[in-house]
């Protein structure tokens, strides 16, 4: 069971996961062995299951980032399943109930690069896309 002071580490994880054990103890009044052993048990019981990168997908060479709403053709969902996934410019792929089978988070160079994936998705069903403009706000990692 996850108790208030395994909350704050995680709170402070989500803001920055490189901290060293003693500026997250200082933080919350512990010593770094007990920061460290609580960590572990996180990461040990599955409630903490990784950590990740976020770039800055501009400067990655991805001037532009959409979200794509597909709706899957009869018959192609197992191949969409596994093929989505693996294209590189998927960031983020979900299933999800409602008119449409999969919301994607999808990074792309321009405008024809973008035309080109839509070009990829269409053999699996009817993609609909949305531009994002921008992120609100500081984004959590839930």
């Amino acid at each position: 069971m996850v108790d208030t002071i395994d909350r704050k580490i995680i709170d402070i994880l989500k803001i920055n996961s490189r901290l060293a054990y003693a500026e997250i103890g200082k933080k919350i009044f512990l010593s770094p062995s007990s920061v460290r052993e609580r960590i572990k048990k996180l990461e040990d019981t599955g409630v903490i299951q990784g950590y990740s990168l976020r770039l800055d997908q501009a400067l990655m060479g991805n001037n532009l980032e959409v979200f794509v709403m597909l709706k899957i053709f009869s018959g192609k969902f197992q191949t969409a399943l596994t093929e989505i996934e693996s294209y590189p410019e998927v960031k983020e792929a979900y299933r999800i109930t409602g008119q449409h089978n999969f919301h994607i988070r999808v990074a792309l160079r321009d405008q024809l690069h973008l035309q080109q994936f839509i070009d990829k998705l269409v053999t699996f069903g009817e993609p609909t896309t949305h531009l994002i403009l921008s992120r609100l706000g500081n984004e959590k990692t839930l």
